[in-house]
């Protein structure tokens, strides 16, 4: 396999000792100056010393002392976007799943603190000495706060998977590493993309969808970032009408006969994410077993030939928005045969990541 371009080398400089402070507030990713910090404190390199504070994804107030160099940042969303921002040179440590998923940034073993969002290690993020451990909503933060506290290392909750708090998210990583420039980036591409898809299928009738993840039978409901996909791209989620009564991923596992009865005009199965490039094999096997299932043969998506098998660092990078633009020119060729979602796939890995790209169909193919 085609091995991805390396990261930038990291920042060595040595952290002081920070001190975290939480309030109760309602806003999320407002930035508040303590104290002067020098002119021209944007710059990368520019050491600064006043003190801000930030108000995250749980409405927590947080204060952090000066220009963050060294970060840890769980979840591969996250480290994404922070790649993106043009930060990625000041993340110290990360959880294992980033590693696997991203090997551009190559990642070494004594850089990893967890194994998930859950099982931090604490000492190894003390001995990186951060000046702040990031980390979504749905990983161990209020644990994180506590044990980390007496180390005067602050925790930022920052939930970059969530489609519905995109920009937020990306506004607020700006303001923690002194990257609003690069955060305005990110965000002006997302709403490239976005603007693009609402105005092609603002006159397009909605088509069927099924959307399943890596489990056979496992699909997003409204809710989900999936469904939101499905609404934006021109689309109708088959289950859009079922509710899972309040789990925040608003995903279940359907049964196989009723997606028969639905009828789904495109199917998109959406396996793990990994920047890896996806091998053949992996395309064909998952391919075949689609095909295969009791009853597919009916469907409409199968008889014309509408099946597609998507690698999650494709479809689900950038919060989706790329995913968005595959599904849309597959539900409305028509409308976008002048669209090339490659061309946007590859942009994020060149511009944004800094990654080599292989060519889309290491990540995206039609089934047949």
């Amino acid at each position: 396999m085609k091995k991805l371009g390396q990261r930038s080398l990291r920042a060595a400089t040595t952290a002081v000792v920070l001190t975290a402070v939480v309030l109760t507030a309602a806003a999320c990713g407002n930035v508040t100056e303590e104290s002067p910090t020098s002119e021209g404190s944007s710059d990368e390199n520019a050491a600064g010393d006043g003190s801000f504070t930030v108000v995250d994804d749980v409405g927590r107030t947080v204060e952090l002392d000066g220009p963050v160099e060294r970060a840890i940042i769980l979840n591969s969303y996250g480290n994404e976007f922070a790649q993106a921002i043009g930060a990625g040179d000041r993340i110290v440590g990360f959880d294992r799943v980033s590693a696997s998923r991203l090997p551009y940034l190559e990642i070494a073993d004594d850089e990893i603190v967890s194994e998930d969002l859950q099982e931090i290690n604490y000492e190894s993020v003390v001995q990186l000495d951060p000046d702040v451990f990031i980390l979504p909503r749905n990983g161990a933060w209020q644990e994180a706060g506590e044990q980390l506290e007496s180390f005067g290392i602050p925790v930022v909750v920052a939930t970059a998977w969530d489609f519905d708090v995109f920009h937020e998210t990306v506004e607020l990583l700006g303001e923690v590493f002194d990257e609003e420039e690069g955060a305005r980036r990110v965000s002006g591409f997302y709403d490239e993309i976005f603007g693009l898809i609402t105005d092609r299928v603002a006159d397009t009738e909605p088509v069927r969808v099924y959307w399943e993840t890596e489990q056979p039978y496992l699909t997003g409901l409204p809710g989900s970032g999936f469904d939101q996909i499905i609404v934006a791209a021109g689309g109708e989620n088959i289950y859009g009408d079922l509710d899972t009564g309040g789990d925040e991923q608003a995903e279940t596992t359907v049964d196989p006969v009723s997606i028969l009865e639905r009828d789904p005009e495109v199917v998109v199965h959406e396996f793990g994410p990994s920047a890896e490039p996806t091998g053949q094999d992996r395309f064909d096997t998952l391919s075949d077993e689609l095909t295969s299932r009791a009853g597919w043969d009916n469907l409409s998506a199968v008889a014309d030939d509408r099946v597609f098998v998507t690698n999650g660092w494709a479809t689900s990078g950038l919060s989706k928005a790329i995913g968005a633009l595959y599904l849309a020119s597959w539900l409305h060729p028509d409308a976008f045969s002048d669209i090339d979602p490659g061309d946007y796939l590859r942009r994020w890995a060149e511009e944004f990541q800094g990654a080599d790209f292989p060519g889309d169909d290491a990540y995206v193919q039609r089934v047949g």
